[in-house]
């Protein structure tokens, strides 16, 4: 049986945009822990929010060029249950982390990172930004995703949105999607309309694939 897809809601800061966000099918929440963005969520709020999740839900720490030793007492902190890399870190975090890594990674990377990382390491293909790691609503070039997919576990990121996700899971075929400022009002703060949409036409299209 097929595994089923993560439909990930990143950049989570409050109770209410999560709750309603698992309401309408999320199967992952992330919190991001990188003080420069503009989605940075305290560790006692995330964990205050990850408390009043279902388990089934997954919940998502991201960290940028964080110690392992950081990591893992944020960890133990929040309940997160899975670490989402977006800085340099190197291939040895996969073991010293307790728990499912999932490595961020960008067209021009991803060959490399494919030799060093583990083959059940599921990597996330996002659009190229040094500066903002993520969150900038470029979009991947999906033919070429596409041919990541068929090789790795690959969960889709860079500029989706409820409009062009039908699109992106037919042609790339990812094992899930990853949104954040695809369905907000302001950095850190999900529109309720277009985060139901965009779960619902994700759904839809895993659905047929």
């Amino acid at each position: 049986m097929t595994p089923d897809p993560m439909l990930k809601i990143c950049g989570i800061t409050r109770m209410t945009d999560a709750l309603h966000a698992v309401r309408e099918g999320a199967t992952a929440i992330g919190f991001v822990f990188w003080p420069e963005s503009p989605r940075c969520v305290d560790p006692s709020i995330a964990r205050d929010i990850a408390d009043a999740l279902p388990q089934s839900v997954l919940t998502v720490g991201v960290f940028v060029n964080e110690s392992v030793e950081r990591i893992r007492e944020t960890m133990r902190t929040t309940g997160i249950r899975m670490v989402q890399l977006h800085g340099d870190e190197p291939p040895s975090y996969v073991d010293e982390i307790e728990g499912p890594v999932l490595r961020s990674v960008t067209l021009d990377t991803v060959g490399e990172a494919t030799r060093a990382w583990p083959s059940d390491t599921t990597l996330l293909l996002d659009a190229a930004d040094t500066v903002r790691r993520g969150g900038t609503g470029a979009v991947v070039d999906w033919s070429r995703a596409a041919k990541v997919a068929r090789e790795r576990r690959v969960v889709l990121a860079g500029g989706l949105t409820p409009h062009n996700i039908d699109e992106a899971i037919t042609r790339v075929r990812p094992v899930g999607v990853d949104v954040s400022s695809g369905v907000e009002s302001s950095p850190g703060v999900k529109d309720f309309d277009k985060v139901a949409l965009f779960l619902a036409n994700a759904r839809s299209a895993f659905a047929r694939g």
